[in-house]
């Protein structure tokens, strides 16, 4: 009997009030089998064992969510049954249910179940699912890399024996692999209380993803239909991935889930948490916040839950997968060094840290900064990205004022005077601004490997442009202070253009001003910081390039940067700092 069930928490609502009440735990990166479509042949680089969530912050992790409302935890990995302290992990987490966890389940591929099945299930476990791709054993070691088809059978019939309910079968269908054991599967549930769910191929690191493979739900749902002249849909609860079909007379039931071709991200309610500790708001993101060296620095309950809820409040409305073959910048909510974390001015860059009131840098990293988005890579920039779309801007795009004037300068005195907004209507505005750093070689690599002496470059510089755009209105004599609704500020290793790092912040508000000002003051104090912390190597770096790339909203509507330098009067060549 659950004997007190807490209140929903706002910690676990994202922006678009979608209520997180399910949390997926990784418990270990280790698998018993190579799968073509999950991993390469040779495995991956694990991660250092000490490194892995241990069986108590696993457990604190839990009673964490549970007590915000999730009422579900599934334990995957890897293979989770290669954890030798399965068993007593599920009894662990059975204690939480007097608290609202409901549902413990897990997803296994069956390989080394069937032993611990029976106490797993009376430890607690209540929902399983069994990953299973073919029902050919020589297929399945083609598939797997490894022999076992008949000891997934056997721990299915036993799910089945043990009273799980329904037991469900998770198949990825991969165009010539396995599409054409489809009608074998749907017979698996004329006599048996399974559910088969068969799932798009979807692309992940090492799988070697290729668009020719994949297999619509819809196509297979007409062929299933073919065969089977009466197949009915059921009805779906609003956060089920899958969608749900039978037919009259079978004891089981088949489904769909259709990531690639009709995603369900607008009721997704579920988060995910990595191996070694990482908070994943979305399997198709690459932001994550590390909770392991959290809980390792004692950092309080509250606190935890402040970063937690930013993390989900920055979650996207939908993923990427229609474009997952892109690569995308890589979306870093928080570093690893969770020393930025601790109420100390001393871990910002000197040129910036004494410049900000102590009361705006404890706020800021307990409730905001989280939810900004900052993200930085070392690959190549996506076509789609944002960077690259200043690559394919409308050049010849001109300002709507026929005739310029200094706004900031008193007509009748000439001296500087600030801009009376009172009778202006706010808008939607946003500022894109643009700027980089040329370090040098020996630099580049120091912060590309993550070594400098000082501590994370490129995570600590764009807290910096982050923070730095908030303060805009205390550094620029005549700026307004504005509430912004957004800041992110993401930045590009580019070692061709002689070992720079790109900078580009958008900066996005509802207000009577633009803010264009705030975006440049982001790329600033970024590149600044940058080259605080890399003139310990070497002092001829140079700040360049600094410019408002676009901005949108107000009487003005859209402006962007001209291609023909020479059609601004004001911009040369030289935007050197």
């Amino acid at each position: 009997m659950i004997l007190n069930i807490a209140p929903f928490s706002n910690f676990l609502t994202d922006r678009f009030d979608r209520q997180h009440t399910y949390l997926r735990i990784s418990i270990t990166e280790r698998c018993n089998l190579r799968c073509t479509y999950c991993m390469p042949a040779e495995g991956i680089d694990l991660t250092p064992y000490h490194k892995l969530l241990s069986t108590e912050e696993i457990i604190r992790i839990a009673q964490l969510f549970v007590s915000q409302g999730v009422n579900k935890i599934r334990l995957t990995g890897g293979e989770p049954t290669i954890r030798k302290d399965i068993v007593e992990l599920i009894g662990e987490l059975s204690k939480l249910k007097p608290q609202g966890l409901q549902t413990i389940a897990m997803t296994s591929n069956g390989i080394a179940l069937k032993r611990k099945l029976p106490k797993l299930v009376e430890n607690g476990l209540n929902l399983l699912n069994i990953s299973l791709d073919t029902l050919n054993p020589y297929k399945f070691e083609l598939i797997s890399r490894r022999k076992g088809l008949e000891k997934v059978l056997e721990t299915i019939e036993q799910g089945i024996a043990l009273g799980l309910r329904p037991l469900k079968i998770n198949c990825v269908v991969m165009r010539g692999v396995n599409d054409q054991e489809v009608p074998d599967f749907i017979e698996l549930t004329r006599n048996k209380p399974i559910e088969v769910r068969f799932i798009e191929y979807m692309p992940f690191d090492g799988n070697k993803w290729n668009k020719n493979k994949l297999v619509s739900y819809r196509e297979l749902l007409n062929d299933i239909r073919t065969r089977y002249n009466d197949v009915r849909k059921l009805s779906d609860d609003l956060h089920n991935t899958s969608k749900t079909y039978y037919i009259p007379g079978f004891t089981g039931q088949f489904g769909f889930i259709t990531s690639m071709s009709d995603h369900f991200c607008g009721t997704c309610n579920r988060l995910r948490i990595t191996a070694d500790g990482n908070l994943k708001v979305c399997l198709f993101g690459n932001a994550e916040v590390n909770l392991r060296d959290l809980l390792r620095e004692n950092v309080p309950d509250h606190q935890l839950l402040d970063i937690i809820g930013a993390a989900v409040k920055n979650k996207r409305k939908q993923h990427a997968a229609s474009s997952a073959k892109n690569t995308f910048l890589y979306n870093k909510v928080v570093s690893n060094n969770m020393s930025l974390f601790n109420h100390s001015k001393s871990h910002f860059p000197r040129s910036f840290r004494n410049f900000l009131p102590s009361f705006y840098h404890q706020n800021i990293i307990n409730q905001s900064l989280l939810s900004l988005r900052s993200s930085y890579s070392t690959k190549p920039i996506p076509q789609n990205s944002q960077l690259s779309l200043f690559n394919n801007i409308d050049l010849n795009s001109k300002s709507k004022h026929d005739s310029p004037s200094f706004t900031h300068i008193d007509p009748d005195s000439g001296r500087a005077s600030m801009v009376n907004i009172s009778t202006k209507h706010s808008t939607y505005r946003t500022a894109t601004a643009f700027g980089k750093v040329h370090i040098g070689r020996q630099a580049f690599e120091l912060v590309r490997t993550n070594t400098m002496k000082k501590g994370d470059v490129l995570t600590t510089a764009q807290i910096a442009g982050i923070m730095a755009a908030k303060q805009t209105g205390n550094i620029i004599p005549l700026c307004h202070p504005i509430l912004l609704s957004h800041v992110s500020v993401d930045l590009e290793l580019d070692e061709k253009d002689n070992y720079s790092v790109k900078i580009i912040s958008k900066v996005e508000c509802e207000g009577k001003t633009g803010v264009e000002m705030e975006a440049l003051t982001a790329v600033s104090v970024t590149a600044l910081t940058i080259f605080d912390m890399c003139k310990s190597v070497g002092k001829g770096m140079i700040i360049g390039d600094l410019k408002v790339m676009e901005k949108t909203g107000g009487k003005s509507g859209i402006w962007r940067f001209p291609q023909n330098q020479s059609d601004n009067d004001d911009n040369g060549n030289n935007n050197n700092l």
